[in-house]
This record gives structure tokens, C-alpha cells and sequence, in this order.
């Protein structure tokens, strides 16, 4: 991180702070947020962590969940708070937009000292303080990182570790991603000794899915095709499927690594129409070389890393599959070059 030290003089006396993930928060994000919560709580600051909206209900489980105040439904108190702050920590996002449009309007106005931590590609040049590396699997192991910067990682208790444990797991695939690696293995084994529960924190994200949610998967199988030239796959969910199957936050996470799954698969897409932002939501994975990070942001205002990756389309789900399909002819090469893990 540039200027550790100028920072870690800036902690070393009480301060308010603000601590804010990007908007739609997953594992990785809400538990980056808690685990520097708790950590920094625990040197006597004031904290709040302020999230654009609310999180999948697998996450409400998490230590320092019930705290969290959402600036989509206590704007009041949101801004209050952020205009407090001395500090405002950004985490697991690197561009304000990702906040919303709402409250990336008003963090912009925002006359304090922000501080990112994030491995997502191409970080706005917005914080005073930036820890910033793609190569690491998840912003929950840069946090570990952030405290062993400050020589705190004897601070680190259960509920710290608990949150850093399920921010890793979930954005590795549970450990199974290219990202992972033996140092990540290492900062589990700690966290475990520090008395994270590994069997629970998996049972608690993975295994509470309602009838409904596994209802909407069988739906998002049974959408999924494959276009074997491309080595690609992808999935659609309309507002209809969705209110059928009485889709709730989170439901869909994930369900884009089923077509990643296929044989022979290297690209794969899920198009989710967004009834609230009146938008196409679009989940991309890849294996091996292709970049989806480099598709969304030349087609699909995203972003995010090699092999995962978001965007949004303000076209109908028909057209913007129908246009997701055209543009497949150009990344032939691409596709047919990269590898399969």
C-alpha cells in the first residue's frame, strides 16, 4: 500500500470511519467490511459500515451483520455518518460508480481521506491511500494483509476470522479457483486457529437455500444453452421466472458457474432482467486466457477480473443475448486458443 506509514500514524489516533463495499455486496464484500469493523473497533475508533443496499440473506448470519446501516433505505443516517467521517475505507470496489448512482453522487461530494482496498483490475485514481492487487483471490485476504501491514495480526479474534474466512472461501469457489494460493491456504489454517469454523461458516453460506431458490435453478438449467463453435454457454432469467419462482436476494449467485461446469465450456454468461434498475444484469466467468473483464468493459459497462466478471445492458434480455451473440464471432480466436482448467 502507498504511504503505509502516514496511514497507520492516521489510525494510531481515534477516528470516525466509514467503511462501504459496492452495491449488491457478496461474501467477499460484506465480509471485508465486518472483519475491518471489528478490527478497528477494537483500537478505540468509531465505526459504521454503510452499504449502498441490503445483502443476500445467507450473509445476515455473519458477526456485525445486524449493524450494518443501507444507505438505499436510511439515507439520512448514511450521510450523516459519511459527512462525520475522517476517514472512509472503500472495499472490494474500485470506482465509485459501483456504489450506485445515489450515493456515488454523494461520495463524490465527500471532503475527507478515503482508503481503498481492493483486487478488482484498473482502479479509479480516488483514494489517498490504495492497497490495490489483482493477483490476490479475494479484498478479505488483502484486509489479513492490511493488519499484518500494521503488525496487528495478534489482534485478530473469532469474530475477525470469521469474517475473513467467509470472504475468501466464497470468492474462490470455496478454494478452487486459479487465484488461490498457498499463501491463502496458509492465512485459512491461521484463521482457523484463531477460531474461524470452517464446516459451519460452509453450512451457513451453502446450505439454507430455500424451495423456491433451488426451484429458480432448475428454471436457469433448463434456459441454458450452449453455442459448442464458441466453447460458450449462457443462461437467461426473465421478471416473470423470477416472480415465479418468488426470487429473493442472492438466489441467483452462482448459478452462472453451472454452465462454466459444461465439458469443453471456456466462456459462460447468465442474463438476469433487474425489474428495479429496469436493466439486464450479466454475470461473466471464463477459464484459462479469455478475459471477461476486458468483454464487459468493451461491451457491457462491467468489469471485474480475468474470469469473473459484471456488466449491464439497458436493452430488452432478447436483444441484449441477441447482441451478446454477435459479438462472439470476433472472440473465435480468443476462445478457441484458450485453455480449459
Amino acid at each position: 500500500m502507498e504511504k503505509i506509514d502516514l496511514l497507520k500514524k492516521q489510525l494510531a489516533i481515534p477516528q470516525k470511519i466509514v467503511l462501504i463495499p459496492h452495491r449488491n455486496p457478496d461474501g467477499d464484500a460484506v465480509g471485508s467490511t465486518l472483519a475491518m469493523y471489528h478490527f478497528l473497533k477494537s483500537q478505540q475508533h468509531q465505526v459504521t459500515v454503510v452499504a449502498p443496499n441490503k445483502f443476500p440473506s445467507f450473509l445476515a448470519w455473519m458477526p456485525g451483520a445486524e449493524t450494518i446501516c443501507f444507505f438505499d433505505s436510511e439515507t439520512k443516517k448514511a450521510k450523516r455518518k459519511i459527512t462525520e467521517a475522517t476517514l472512509v475505507f472503500l472495499l472490494d470496489f474500485n470506482a465509485l460508480h459501483r456504489t450506485g448512482n445515489d450515493m456515488q453522487f454523494f461520495l463524490e461530494k465527500y471532503k475527507g481521506t478515503f482508503v481503498m482496498i481492493d483486487h478488482h483490475q484498473q482502479p479509479d485514481a480516488i483514494a489517498a491511500f490504495t492497497y490495490s492487487d489483482t493477483s490476490i483471490c479475494s479484498t478479505c485476504q488483502m484486509v489479513y494483509h492490511f493488519i499484518e501491514k500494521l503488525e496487528k495480526v495478534n489482534l485478530i479474534n473469532k469474530e475477525i476470522a470469521t469474517c475473513l474466512y467467509t470472504g475468501i472461501m466464497t470468492d474462490t469457489g470455496s478454494f478452487r479457483f486459479p487465484s488461490t494460493t498457498s499463501t491463502t491456504h496458509r492465512i485459512i489454517a491461521d484463521l482457523i486457529d484463531k477460531g474461524a469454523n470452517n464446516a459451519r461458516i460452509h453450512n451457513n453460506v451453502y446450505d439454507t437455500n430455500s424451495y423456491s431458490s433451488l426451484q429458480l435453478l432448475g428454471c436457469a438449467l433448463q434456459n441454458m444453452k450452449v453455442v459448442e463453435s464458441f466453447k460458450t454457454a449462457y443462461i437467461t432469467l426473465s421478471i416473470e421466472e423470477l416472480e415465479r419462482y418468488k426470487y429473493k436476494k442472492g438466489d441467483t449467485e452462482g448459478i452462472v458457474n453451472y454452465a462454466l461446469s459444461l465439458k469443453g465450456i471456456i466462456f459462460a454468461a447468465i442474463f438476469i432482467e433487474d425489474a428495479d434498475q429496469k436493466i439486464i444484469k450479466l454475470s461473466l466467468r471464463s477459464k484459462g486466457t479469455f478475459s471477461v473483464n476486458e468483454f464487459a468493459r468493451a461491451h457491457f459497462e462491467g468489469g471485474g477480473h480475468t474470469n469473473a466478471a459484471g456488466g449491464k445492458s439497458q436493452l430488452s434480455l432478447a436483444k441484449t443475448v441477441e447482441n451478446f451473440l454477435n459479438l462472439l464471432p470476433q472472440y473465435k480466436q480468443q476462445l478457441l486458443l484458450s485453455y480449459e482448467i
